[in-house]
């Protein structure tokens, strides 16, 4: 279990970031998550001491300022964060998004279930396999 690493939630919507939270928390996963509201905020973080903490990003493509793909491409120049594991937790179902997200080195791609349960057991699996991984140093 990885119970001291940070979840680093990239998300815009206030209303899907409390559902992540309170998934988190409704499934008992104790990991401090961390929110950015957007690409740019979640870089700068990054690139802070703390930054060096984070050990999974739940990251949405849809985002204004800077979106998810263009996060991806930052996120590939910068080895302070590049092996940090990424799964895009998105509404797009879009093909084209996929392909560009696995290309650019993602862990994984979930589409946001709509029913809160589902989504909570989608959060429960995640956690559940993220903690059984070895993760970089």
């Amino acid at each position: 279990m990885h119970s001291d690493k940070y979840i680093l939630l990239i998300e815009d919507d206030k209303v899907d970031a409390l559902a992540v939270r309170k998934a988190l928390k409704d499934t008992g996963i104790a990991n401090k998550l961390t929110h950015s509201s957007n690409a740019q905020e979640a870089i700068d973080y990054l690139l802070t001491p703390e930054g060096a903490n984070v050990g999974l990003i739940l990251l949405d493509l849809n985002m204004p300022m800077m979106n998810g793909l263009e996060f991806l491409e930052a996120r590939k120049t910068e080895p302070k964060f590049a092996g940090i594991p990424l799964v895009v937790l998105t509404t797009s179902r879009n093909e084209a998004d996929v392909k560009s997200s696995y290309e650019l080195g993602i862990s994984g791609y979930i589409v946001k279930p709509v029913n809160y349960n589902d989504f909570k057991s989608v959060i429960k699996t995640l956690y559940a396999y993220w903690s059984i991984c070895e993760l970089p140093e």
